[in-house]
Formats: C-alpha cells, sequence, structure tokens
C-alpha cells in the first residue's frame, strides 16, 4: 500500500515537474516571439524612414 502511494507521488511530481518545465518554455518561446516582432518593425520603420 505504501509504495503505490509513493509511486502515485512520485508521477504527481513528474507531472508537475514537466507542466512547470512547458509553462518555462512557452514564456521563453513568447519572449523570442515578442523580441523578433519587436526588432523586425523597428527594422521596417527605419527602411521607411529612408
Amino acid at each position: 500500500m505504501l509504495w503505490s502511494d509513493d509511486q502515485q507521488r512520485e508521477r504527481d511530481e513528474e507531472l508537475r515537474r514537466a507542466q512547470a518545465m512547458l509553462r518555462r518554455a512557452m514564456l521563453l518561446l513568447a519572449v523570442a516571439a515578442a523580441l523578433a516582432t519587436a526588432i523586425t518593425a523597428i527594422t521596417a520603420f527605419s527602411t521607411l524612414r529612408g
């Protein structure tokens, strides 16, 4: 019984860890996309100004 409970806790912890990693990856991707968009906008604006 205890072994089963420990196994369930380990699975829950692994799931939480995986979700946290996924959240970090999504945040990093969002920051990278925002940065790329800003750089593109600045470049386009500079090109239009001549």
